[in-house]
């Protein structure tokens, strides 16, 4: 089916393509994304390995927080979950780049995201 030359290419091309998707990953941790609630009182960052590097709380809400804290824990994994769903459309956009070029057959792409 595949000559010794090609299967070697073959080969050479999984090498460097794990290489590509290695460094993807690395990158993946340096991009951060930006989830909000409660029209941006509360706002989370991530990065895109889900870790967060931020919580900001506006001060109006943190004053009322005393007395309304389900609402507040409610904001919270609302824009934990925001980031969430963003971190998601950053990881695919990431890697549909890297594996662009990549002459993979059709689909394969997509094993990657």
């Amino acid at each position: 089916m595949f000559g010794k030359a090609g299967l070697g290419g073959l080969m050479q091309q999984a090498q460097k393509m794990q290489e590509k998707m290695k460094q993807a990953q690395a990158e993946l941790a340096n991009i951060e994304v930006e989830g909000e609630a409660g029209g941006g009182m509360v706002k989370i960052t991530l990065t895109c390995h889900h870790q967060i590097k931020r919580i900001h709380i506006d001060d109006a809400l943190a004053a009322d927080a005393v007395s309304d804290k389900e609402m507040l824990e409610d904001l919270i994994a609302a824009a934990f979950n925001d980031a969430a769903r963003k971190v998601e459309g950053a990881t695919q956009a990431h890697m549909a780049q890297v594996t662009q070029g990549m002459g993979l057959p059709p689909g394969m792409g997509d094993f990657f995201k």
